[in-house]
């Protein structure tokens, strides 16, 4: 196990160098990466749309879910980018750790993360929602959108197999997308890192032929 964990941190490593040389300038950097989330999380937001609930845009509150996505872009670039650079914070201090445990230790930090973005997107839809309210001069109770959202969150959990449950449990993962980001990227490079691992042990690089010595020529 410690080779894979080294051959793990070799790619973290290399990953984390590509980062550093490729940045730039970071009042230009932070800029793009948010436009790139503000983009991932409408894109995400469409998709769990129209594949989770498509009739939502056959009906009178059609306009409402179109404005809606300018909050959801915004307030979800926002958790994305300052989790993205506490994830690299993580990955460095990760890199320093000189035993294994606290090298897993760090990374599964990212796992806390991913379960703040599923509190974020109920955040995001509560306070987002309300805000469209304004704009629509029909002002809701923001309290009581937020006992609807948690209320299905818990119905959710509750009963996953549910029809509509298992829908907002779909959406909300699609939602968690950007969020999860350095999660995937970390275990892709574990299951990476342990592929090489099992073939370097299934198939052992064998050493090249020495080429032969030349005999000494006799006086």
């Amino acid at each position: 196990m410690n080779g894979v964990i080294a051959t793990w941190r070799d790619a973290l490593h290399q990953v984390l160098d590509l980062y550093e040389r490729k940045r730039g300038a970071i009042q230009v950097f932070f800029p793009l990466l948010f436009l790139f989330f503000i983009v991932l999380n409408i894109a995400c937001y469409w998709w769990a749309i129209y594949t989770a609930f498509p009739y939502y845009m056959q009906t009178h509150e059609a306009s409402h879910y179109v404005k809606l996505q300018i909050p959801v872009g915004i307030f979800g670039a926002l958790f994305d980018s300052l989790s993205f650079f506490i994830t690299i914070w993580i990955i460095r201090r990760a890199l320093a750790s000189t035993k294994t445990s606290e090298y897993v230790f760090h990374l599964s930090l990212d796992l806390v993360i991913a379960i703040l973005a599923t509190l974020w997107v109920l955040f995001v839809f509560t306070f987002g929602g309300w805000i469209i309210s304004l704009w629509e001069n029909a002002p809701e109770e923001l309290a009581q959108r937020g006992t609807t959202y948690t209320n299905r969150a818990v119905q959710a959990l509750q009963d996953p197999t549910g029809r509509e449950n298992a829908k907002n449990i779909y959406f909300g993962l699609i939602m968690g997308i950007s969020a999860a980001l350095p999660t995937c990227l970390h275990m892709c490079l574990f299951f990476l890192s342990l592929f090489r691992k099992f073939k370097s042990t299934l198939f052992p690089q064998k050493d090249p032929p020495h080429a032969p010595q030349d005999s000494e020529e006799s006086n």
